[in-house]
């Protein structure tokens, strides 16, 4: 088969319920694959930088569009259950020929804490956890939730309110002079730009809405049978307001084993924010981990 280490290849693949999922491959098509999970509100198209650095490096690369994201479908019975997400990367993973590993930010990030902890141990040779811990800020969490629910029925007049909006929430990053990269994360209909989520994810207004979010403890069990087998890193944003200094120190106090990487100049949205230094972190943990 042909190495497609420069270009993204789209895909279809059935998640559980039938619900029909998209994702993109990079790379060559042997050795351990690297899924990207993005987080609550993204798309695959997140990745993209550190998906290409990833498949030049050697390793294949495939990003996926959660349920209720970007161009998967969204889910008729409104399930966005933390176990959903799983059980469809679940049904995913179990198309590999070799053991992934995981990199999950915020949303991707418990959707990997709970499949590779609770649901199918031993599933993933490697986990990254970008800017999410099961014991995060509340402010930071309501603060996300606000942004994602502002627009999420009434959607946008133009793409310039589109930037303005993303501006307002990450100040530290220059707004964008080149909007036609926005079009990956929003749909045009009748003239107005919505965000390219299912507006039930957000709000409350799903039937079975992503509760186990809050159960810390629960969470929390899920890493620690993790970490007994599976090697875990945390890569923080300096300036996010979701997963505080303190309490990344608490978590790595509490799981010694979880390696630790700070990144200077970025908030939640680390691999937007400084993507050249996530990547490296990332590239790091995969040559010591998953070759």
């Amino acid at each position: 088969m042909p190495d497609h280490r420069d270009a993204a290849v789209r895909f279809e693949f059935p998640g559980v319920d039938g619900i029909n999922l998209v994702g993109d491959r990079r790379g060559p098509t042997a050795g351990p694959p690297v899924v990207l999970l993005h987080g609550g509100g993204q798309t695959r198209h997140s990745w993209g930088g550190t998906a290409r650095a990833v498949a030049e490096a050697g390793w294949p690369a495939i990003t996926l569009d959660a349920r209720g994201h970007g161009e998967s479908d969204w889910s008729e019975n409104g399930d966005y259950r933390l176990s959903s997400f799983g059980a469809d990367v679940a049904a995913f993973v179990a198309t590999l020929d070799a053991s992934p590993v995981l990199i999950g930010a915020s949303l991707g990030g418990l959707t990997s804490m709970l499949l590779a902890g609770e649901m199918v141990p031993g599933v993933a040779r490697g986990v990254v956890l970008v800017d999410i811990i099961p014991d995060m800020e509340q402010a930071g969490a309501d603060r996300i939730q606000a942004f994602m629910a502002e627009h999420a029925r009434t959607g946008f007049d133009s793409l310039d309110d589109v930037a303005d909006a993303i501006a307002a929430y990450n100040p530290h990053r220059p707004r964008p002079t080149d909007l036609s990269g926005l079009a990956k994360n929003v749909r045009e209909r009748e003239g107005r730009f919505y965000w390219h989520w299912d507006p039930a994810f957000v709000g409350g207004t799903a039937d079975l809405p992503p509760t186990e979010i809050g159960d810390v403890e629960r969470l929390h069990r899920a890493v620690a049978t993790l970490v007994d087998t599976t090697p875990v890193m945390l890569v923080r944003g300096r300036v996010s307001d979701l997963v505080s200094e303190t309490r990344a120190r608490e978590f790595c106090a509490r799981f010694p084993t979880v390696e630790y990487v700070d990144v200077a100049g970025a908030g939640h949205m680390v691999a937007g924010d400084r993507n050249d230094a996530f990547t490296r972190a990332v590239l790091d943990f995969l040559e010591r981990h998953a070759r």
